[in-house]
């Protein structure tokens, strides 16, 4: 079991760490270094959901023949229509930008830009706490090295998480303690997802296929629908796409090396 909780706080960690760079910057973030860290950040989901999330659920389906891709797209259909479903009822700040859905006062777009975050998070908690409950439940298509080569993954790509979200609320007059503390506090959704997802997943182990692709489908969500489009705006786009590259091949390394 102190295996499944370290697992589940290393990603924690990383927004934590992250956060803590409004200690040691001065300045905001500029928009190319924000475009290159949200870029980073998309790249490293979109490898993690391809290999560590719907290969699994597709491989512990194999003796279903030519349907074993079932479950996986009932499960990625379910993870989109729910982060649809959170987009509409959580009023948020577009990361990055200043489209705010809802009240636009200053101390509105603080809420709504920690808010923001938080949502992203909880699709990541989620899908380090599916694939430690299969760790759990000895499946065959997860092993320890590839639930940590996630954690770690989803950490990596925290760090600049936590750094988008602290830097801006320094900016906006917040100070350095309370902006660390905000930041931390949009990452503390991670482990409490993920240990929910450990005792669902572990009570429910048929599903296993559709909840690590249900965690997938969430997670690609946020990386179209917000990160994406953060990180080729304006000029000089292929900062964001480079950046992107590099995290998915880091993600892509981690999984078939650790795994």
């Amino acid at each position: 079991m102190s295996t499944v909780l370290t697992g589940l706080l290393i990603p924690f960690l990383g927004t934590s760490l992250g956060a803590a760079c409004v200690f040691f910057l001065k300045k905001d973030l500029k928009i190319s270094v924000q475009r290159a860290l949200t870029g980073f950040a998309a790249g490293v989901m979109v490898a993690a959901s391809i290999w560590s999330l719907i290969v699994p659920a597709i491989e512990q389906c194999s003796d279903r023949g030519r349907w074993a891709f079932l479950p996986a797209f009932i499960g990625f259909w379910f993870g989109i229509l729910f982060l649809l479903l959170l987009d509409e009822v959580i009023p948020h700040l577009h990361v990055g930008t200043d489209q705010v859905e809802g009240p636009k006062s200053k101390a509105s777009r603080i809420v709504m830009l920690v808010l923001a975050v938080t949502l992203h998070n909880i699709p990541e908690g989620m899908a380090v706490g599916v694939v430690y409950a299969g760790l759990i439940s000895g499946s065959a298509h997860i092993t320890a090295g590839g639930a940590l080569a996630l954690a770690l993954g989803i950490a990596i790509q925290n760090f600049p998480e936590g750094a988008i979200i602290s830097m801006p609320l320094y900016a906006e007059g917040k100070s350095k303690k309370k902006s660390f503390g905000l930041g931390v506090l949009s990452g503390a959704v991670e482990p409490v997802f993920g240990f929910i997802t450990v005792l669902i997943a572990g009570l429910v182990v048929p599903a296993m296929p559709y909840l690590l692709s249900f965690a997938a489908g969430a997670m690609l969500y946020v990386v179209v629908e917000e990160l994406i489009p953060e990180m080729s705006a304006g000029e000089h786009s292929n900062i964001g796409v480079i950046s992107f590259a590099f995290g998915f091949s880091l993600m892509m390394a981690l999984d078939v090396a650790l795994g």
